[in-house]
């Protein structure tokens, strides 16, 4: 048995690249940074902050949803498959490329942070919320000749 499953969170490097294929199924690339902190170890050492710039290509769907939604910045939870290809460039020299193809997406920015896919104004947990007033009801005179009116739900 084998597993091939990459899961990554991190911030979209560039705007998603995206082209259709001749029976109209989307494509599209973009980049995701992921970065591990800076630490210091125990003897005093500072290990520095490091950044992977990682490849992803997502169809159909996915491609749309990403051309939509999907800006510069955003922060991105992906699942996918890792692959690598290989193509000769105008040199002739050999290159390889791995990318991640991505079967699931988690947009993490908030919506109204991308520039505005959502109409409201302010992020949800800004907005107050109102809940409404209740009057206590009064007993009736006689509590027992009322009681199936009165219904706890």
């Amino acid at each position: 048995m084998s597993v091939n499953k990459v899961i990554l969170i991190g911030n979209v490097g560039r705007d998603p690249e995206v082209r259709y294929l001749d029976g109209g199924v989307a494509v599209a690339t973009l980049t995701l940074a992921t970065t591990e902190r800076a630490y210091t170890l125990q003897n005093g050492t500072q290990v520095p902050e490091r950044t992977d710039w990682h490849n992803l290509v997502l169809w159909r769907g996915l491609a749309e949803v990403a051309e939509k939604y999907v800006h510069k910045g955003d922060k991105l939870y992906v699942e996918g498959k890792i692959r690598t290809r290989s193509y000769d460039d105008q040199a002739g020299v050999k290159r390889y490329v791995t990318e991640v193809f991505v079967d699931n997406m988690e947009m993490l920015t908030p919506k109204q942070a991308t520039g505005g896919y959502a109409a409201a104004s302010q992020p949800a947990a800004a907005q107050p919320v109102q809940q409404p007033v209740r009057q206590p009801q009064q007993a009736a005179p006689n509590a027992a000749d009322d009681s199936a009116d009165i219904l706890p739900f």
